[in-house]
């Protein structure tokens, strides 16, 4: 421990956004083990992810963007911020379902769309994890343990949230091969995002709750808008039991990884 806490904060905030991006890729690797599935898994996964997302909307974003110290009143920012998100994802499918642009590689604009969302919940928590290596460099006490406690407790909850991605794009069709590219892409944008936090950790820090209730926002739109629908177009009780599986494991893991 104490060669890490030698390193630079923005070199601590690279492995730990390393470590991060692993637990997504081990995550989307699950795909792999799901050759053909039948219908009534799908609805399962599908309504799994759609659980892991409601609450990682809440515990993972909200919740902290609410405990963020600011100068504006959280209960504005979470708001404003919440609104902004959904209504991004409410303007983005209005915009891709006009666009003539193709979305072969990813299977469709649902699936573009469900992509953008995940990716774009990754950003902030990658760019907390950033800022709290930068603080935990000009703080006092035992402040770089709490960033990497900080750094793995998201690490764990990516496990889970890489499958968010890779098995609704197999749902969709797409190959096991391409789910996981997709989903592991997804995680990827944690690396740049926590160095960027960690470099630019004074103009970032007042940024993260905003970006973090709009991601909140972006998220819940897109489980609106898509996942529960889909999986509850199927078996109706498959689907509650799943979705409520789903939001208690990430439940749990937010809750005891605090």
């Amino acid at each position: 421990m104490q060669w890490f806490t030698s390193l630079d904060a923005w070199v601590q905030a690279l492995i730990a956004a390393l470590m991060m991006y692993l637990m997504t890729t081990l995550g989307a690797a699950s795909v792999f083990f799901s050759k053909k599935i039948n219908k009534t898994v799908i609805t399962a996964l599908t309504a799994l992810a759609a659980g892991i997302m409601i609450a990682a909307s809440f515990f993972s974003l909200l919740l902290p963007a609410i405990e963020y110290e600011s100068k504006v009143p959280s209960y504005i920012t979470v708001t404003v911020g919440f609104l902004l998100g959904g209504a991004f994802i409410i303007l983005s499918d209005y915009g891709l379902s006009r666009s003539k642009l193709s979305f072969e590689a990813i299977g469709d604009k649902k699936n573009a769309l469900l992509f953008i969302a995940v990716t774009l919940h990754n950003i902030p928590e990658g760019m907390s994890v950033g800022v709290a290596f930068a603080v935990s460099a000009v703080a006092t006490g035992n402040t770089v343990l709490s960033a990497f406690l900080l750094a793995v407790g998201i690490a764990v909850q990516n496990l889970p949230e890489g499958m968010c991605v890779a098995f609704p794009l197999r749902a969709k069709g797409m190959s096991p091969l391409r789910s996981f590219l997709f989903s592991q892409a997804s995680g990827a944008i944690e690396i740049p995002a926590a160095v960027i936090g960690a470099l630019a950790a004074g103009a970032i820090g007042g940024l993260l709750p905003w970006a973090l209730s709009f991601s909140a926002g972006a998220m819940i739109a897109v489980v609106c808008s898509e996942l529960i629908p889909e999986c509850f177009s199927g078996n109706k009780s498959v689907a509650s039991a799943g979705l409520v599986a789903g939001f208690c494991i990430m439940m749990i893991l937010d809750v005891a990884l605090g």
